[in-house]
């Protein structure tokens, strides 16, 4: 066989080799479509795993969604975010001292009662509060079962506390009193210090301890002749929006109880 023989031997068998390749091809393509449908059983499988991060989605949403917002303020101001489940999941401090003191606790992710409690023990707090300061709590939610059984806890905690204050609201104003850099205890008070001097700023205010507050309230208010000055206080404490519970302290627009 010469030279040329060979060579045509050889790209014969390539020729052969390429069409057999071809022929195999095109024989898996019509068997498996291609691959271009995915197995409905395949499908079936994502199914659980779907499930499991829509759980994990819904779960993560309901912990850290707050429904309750706790307000201390003495002259420390901070917030305490909790959730449906009574966990603290944020701790907001809304001027210096108030900053400095949510720095200083280990509250976030454990009960909102064991945070009050290490509150009420912080030693600044117990600076302010044997100095005659006072304490305002402000329990802001709805109106249901969570709210309430959260400032019975808190009343219970601060019974001791002759200058402890609660309320309860549902005031619309909290978003306005976070815009105006306040915390709601504190803007409430603002509210009503405004109204007896418009000059006064939430500037003026931010670093005010309560007690310097109300105070200045009872300074601007009209004096009533047939008033005691224990009558006196007790009238400034009863002021605030919403319905309010708690020692020496109602709301002027629905129900109080002293105790």
């Amino acid at each position: 066989m010469n030279m040329n023989d060979k060579l045509k031997e050889a790209f014969d068998g390539i020729k052969a080799e390429e069409a057999l390749k071809e022929s195999a091809k095109n024989f898996l393509l019509q068997k498996t479509k291609g691959y271009t449908k995915v197995r409905p059983a395949n499908r079936w499988r994502l199914i659980p795993l779907a499930a499991c991060f829509l759980l994990i989605f819904l779960g993560g949403w309901l912990y850290f969604t707050p429904t309750v917002t706790i307000s201390i303020d003495i002259n420390p101001s901070v917030e305490l975010g909790v959730n449906r489940f009574n966990q603290i999941i944020s701790v907001t401090g809304y001027n210096e001292d108030g900053v400095k003191l949510a720095d200083s606790l280990d509250v976030k992710y454990t009960h909102y009662g064991k945070a009050i409690r290490q509150i009420m023990e912080n030693d600044d707090v117990l600076s302010f509060l044997s100095n005659g300061e006072i304490i305002d709590i402000s329990v802001i939610g709805s109106a249901d079962g969570q709210s309430s059984k959260i400032l019975s806890e808190i009343e219970a905690c601060t019974a001791e506390e002759e200058n402890a204050y609660c309320h309860y609201t549902d005031s619309q104003e909290v978003d306005a009193a976070h815009e105006a850099g306040l915390s709601y205890g504190k803007y409430r008070a603002f509210l009503e210090l405004q109204a007896l001097d418009p000059s006064i700023t939430t500037e003026k205010v931010q670093n005010m301890t309560m007690r310097e507050i109300r105070d200045l309230i009872n300074t601007l208010s009209p004096q009533e002749e047939d008033s005691t000055p224990g009558e006196k206080e007790n009238s400034q404490q009863e002021n605030g929006h919403g319905y309010g519970k708690g020692k020496r302290n109602g709301n002027g627009q629905g129900k109080s109880s002293d105790k």
